[in-house]
């Protein structure tokens, strides 16, 4: 009987087992979290903050569900991995593995910002911790400061929104969502955000702390109860390269999500695998792809086969009632249509849809994704259907009712 070992308490270790049991049903497995609680869904804290869920509505999986895999939870910090004896070192105990996923996320990064260290109350915005050291700390009197007009930020800001005095976001890029959205997709997110009382600082950085005051660059100074660094987050590689394992932003996998080390794979945030928009490796920092690397890690972990080729970022953000969805690449030929309900941009790498940005309206958003997926050769007056009415009529009557879950 096989052990098998998970380090990390995300989303990927959930599927790492659920892969690992796909091919083996008796082999013994060790999920070890740092965090010391079982897997939740982080992306639901600023809902949480809103009163909208519980704790409790935000676990990734009933409570039954480790027992029943037969899985052990140990909750403790991973300290190191010795891929020659196949062990992980967990405070005073040593676990044995036949197969490893070293599935240990992101932490936040935070500038080394001048007088920080005077700052009494800050926190980082990832984890339910985070969200009840805010909850806590906050008042209708309380002036907040986010560092950070990320998905992050500002999924904290429309949490706090009624909640406090005032809230501002500030970010040295010149638009929110920087990453994923260009100056006028930008602005579109962020007038929604200042509608609700929520100030922006752009193009701007702080260049001093002094306890609740930060002086910025420009001359500007904001005064603050509680500060909330979001300016960015950083894989968790040092397990695997501490060893000698291949790692650049995140630890290098191939197909298979296997390392450089021998029975060492790697999932989800802290991955670098392969995303099919550019034909490159990369950190897919998402949580579908986090659960399809999990999966096909452990999937190979117990002996099956299983590659994962068609990976690529896919987006979806929303405040107040305001959707968007991005995927793929934004290069090649641009199609664009601005109404009142928002922004739709298809871009087309010849005769392949290769990416979109869809503000308001995310109508056709699954059959976009599905033709970037397969890379989808567009013929006939297949481009022009799907720029005015995106539906399944664009596939051929095999596919449609692959889709449609038909038999043919």
């Amino acid at each position: 009987m096989k052990n098998y070992v998970i380090i990390g308490g995300g989303v990927a270790s959930v599927a790492c087992i659920e892969g690992i049991r796909q091919t083996d049903k008796s082999g013994k497995i060790y999920l070890i979290s740092g965090e010391g609680k079982p897997t939740y869904c982080r992306p639901l804290i600023s809902y949480y903050l809103q009163g909208i869920t519980d704790f409790k509505k935000m676990k990734y999986r009933p409570d039954g569900f480790y027992a029943e895999n037969n899985c052990e939870l140990i909750f403790g910090k991973a300290e190191k991995v010795d891929a020659e004896n196949k062990t992980v070192k967990v405070g005073n105990k040593t676990i044995k593995y036949d197969s490893l996923c070293v599935a240990t996320g992101s932490s936040p990064f935070v500038p080394p910002f001048n007088g920080l260290d005077t700052v009494e109350n800050k926190t980082a915005f990832m984890t339910e911790d985070d969200a009840l050291y805010i909850e806590e700390k906050i008042s209708s009197d309380t002036k907040v400061l986010i560092i950070g007009a990320g998905l992050i930020g500002l999924k904290c800001a429309e949490g706090l929104v009624g909640k406090v005095k005032s809230i501002t976001v500030s970010d040295l890029a010149t638009r929110v969502l920087s990453s994923i959205l260009d100056d006028e997709c930008a602005l579109y997110m962020q007038k929604v955000l200042e509608e609700q009382g929520v100030s922006f600082m752009l193009g701007d950085s702080v260049s001093v702390f002094d306890k609740n005051k930060a002086t910025f660059n420009s001359g500007k100074a904001v005064d603050f109860d509680l500060l909330i660094l979001a300016v960015g987050v950083r894989a968790n590689i040092s397990l695997v390269k501490d060893v000698g394992g291949e790692t650049n932003r995140g630890i290098i996998v191939n197909d298979k999500m296997q390392t450089s080390l021998p029975c060492v794979y790697s999932a989800g945030d802290c991955a670098e695998g392969y995303d099919n928009s550019i034909s490159a490796k990369r950190v897919l920092a998402i949580l579908p792809s986090a659960y399809q690397q999990g999966f096909t890690a452990g999937v190979n972990m117990a002996g099956g086969d299983k590659s994962l080729l068609d990976e690529f970022p896919l987006n979806a953000i929303g405040f107040f009632g305001l959707h968007a969805l991005t995927a793929g690449a934004y290069k090649g030929e641009m199609y664009q249509e601005k109404t009142e309900k928002g922004i739709k941009r298809l871009f087309f790498d010849g005769d392949k849809l290769v990416g979109f940005i869809l503000i308001g309206d995310v109508k056709g958003a699954g059959i976009y994704t599905s033709l970037i997926k397969n890379k989808t050769i567009l013929t006939g007056n297949m481009k022009k259907m799907l720029e005015k009415s995106p539906s399944l009529a664009i596939f051929d009557s095999l596919t449609r009712s692959q889709k449609l879950g038909g038999v043919v």
